[in-house]
């Protein structure tokens, strides 16, 4: 009983709760929530302070959330390979229909649909499309000040006006790559 119990999703009532816990932390000890200003201190542990003055930044005040990403990473190899029974999701009829006229042959089946996933499955123009989104979003993310979790999670429950006009961007931006961008893909 209890394996079961680990292997399925946190409902709202316990996840949300601890988020706030969380952020109640973060604000307690002084620190701010986000992934992409990780980027920052990789840089200038890196040493590229030597070619911007942009990067001359204390890294050390930042290892904790180098550690905070390590976490991240170490988690989600762990739910993604150990904690993962059932690969089937749950999806309506209708998404199913759209998801086949794209091309893709079992939709629902797994998380990672290898139409997406697979490297041996993608064509240049996804390779592009992958290369063209991983270069906007990173230039988003420092343009916006931040990124997604950054804005979404700290931002606004510090009600700043500049994260909730992130998140209403990048709400924007998804729904234009879900309904616009994707279809032209598949």
């Amino acid at each position: 009983m209890m394996v079961e119990l680990i292997q399925q999703p946190w409902p709202w009532y316990v996840a949300g709760p601890l988020i706030a816990l969380v952020m109640a932390l973060l604000l307690l000890f002084g620190r701010r929530f986000g992934v992409s200003s990780n980027f920052e201190t990789l840089c200038a542990i890196g040493g590229a302070g030597k070619v911007s003055d942009y990067f001359k930044i204390d890294w050390k005040k930042n290892i904790w959330s180098l550690v905070f990403v390590a976490g991240a990473i170490i988690g989600g190899f762990i739910g993604g390979n150990l904690l993962m029974p059932n690969q089937e999701v749950d999806i309506a009829d209708d998404t199913v229909v759209v998801l086949e006229s794209y091309g893709f042959v079992e939709p629902g089946k797994e998380f990672l649909p290898s139409e997406v996933f697979s490297a041996e499955e993608i064509t240049w123009k996804g390779w592009l499309m992958l290369i063209l989104g991983g270069f906007l979003v990173g230039f988003g993310s420092r343009y916006a000040g931040g990124c997604t979790s950054g804005h979404a999670i700290s931002g606004l429950s510090n009600l700043q006006l500049p994260s909730l006009i992130a998140v209403i961007g990048f709400f924007i931006g998804g729904l234009t790559v879900t309904w616009l961008i994707f279809p032209i893909l598949f």
